[in-house]
């Protein structure tokens, strides 16, 4: 059991954050999206838990005062936090990651990191192409147990996920794609990591992430060719959660299916990716 004391510091780590999105501190109740994979996260921030019989994989540690409500969440839908076995990322920025260190810490879990969010991950940050030089986006360093690269597999028990490199948000962004059966019935599974181009990124004469265009090329590139019943992502918004999970048990098929939700946001994402960069290359402020 986290102590109360220990409970307040952490949660009073994350009001700057909250003041930016109430909605990534906001809880939400945890769910079953499908087959075994659950939502653990709050309102916003995505955090998956994925079990088996051989203990459980975790996507997304969020901030650091979100493990307690991770732990909750994993505890009441009657899993034990402490069986996580495996602590995988969407990409190593801090609102997905700044929890990683005290999760490990708790768990004892492997942590899985795609080789590009390595360095950023293990300095806290404070290489991040990006926000090396803003001290709000920087967390607790942690130590990665494995390096993943384009098309690795974790596995743990009966499950295998497959790691994409979908680079660009960072260097090490990973979108994360399985397989599961319900109902007799298999569905193909995408947990998108991120397509988005964040305000102030330069996709033009970066010189801290010269193919910062490409590789968003070669990520919507992949996103397009993926097969996908299951949409999600390592924000809830990405996907429409919070309706979609106001539809559970009132809709005759389960509301997560939704290939062609998944096409619009790819589509949505790479239009406005190319609408920036189309900026860029010509000056435009």
């Amino acid at each position: 059991m986290l102590c109360r004391t220990f409970l307040l510091c952490i949660s009073c780590c994350a009001s700057l954050f909250a003041q930016q999105n109430p909605e990534w501190t906001a809880p939400f109740p945890p769910h079953k999206v499908i087959a075994n994979i659950y939502y653990v996260g709050s309102k916003d921030l995505a955090s998956y838990l994925i079990t088996t019989p051989q203990g459980h994989i975790l996507i997304n540690s969020n901030l650091e005062s979100s493990v307690p409500s991770i732990k909750e969440n994993v505890e009441r839908l009657g899993f034990h936090f402490n069986d996580i076995k495996i602590l995988l990322i969407s990409h190593a920025h801090f609102d997905h990651c700044a929890g990683s260190a005290l999760i490990k810490q708790l768990t004892g879990a492997k942590y899985i990191v795609m080789e590009g969010d390595v360095p950023v991950v293990e300095d806290g940050g404070r290489s991040d192409f990006q926000y090396s030089h803003s001290k709000d986006f920087h967390f607790k360093p942690v130590k990665v147990d494995r390096a993943l690269h384009d098309g690795d597999e974790v596995r743990l028990g009966n499950v295998t996920l497959t790691a994409h490199l979908t680079a660009g948000h960072t260097k090490g962004c990973t979108t994360w794609t399985l397989q599961v059966s319900e109902d007799g019935k298999l569905y193909n599974v995408v947990i998108v990591g991120s397509p988005n181009v964040n305000p102030g990124y330069k996709l033009v004469h970066n010189s801290a992430y010269a193919q910062i265009a490409q590789d968003y090329e070669h990520t919507f590139q992949l996103l397009k060719s993926l097969p996908c019943d299951i949409f999600l992502g390592a924000h809830g918004g990405y996907y429409g959660m919070t309706a979609k999970f106001a539809r559970l048990g009132k809709d005759k098929a389960n509301p997560f299916i939704d290939p062609a939700g998944y096409r619009d946001y790819v589509a949505d994402r790479e239009q406005a990716f190319r609408a920036e960069l189309a900026k860029q290359q010509t000056g435009e402020k």
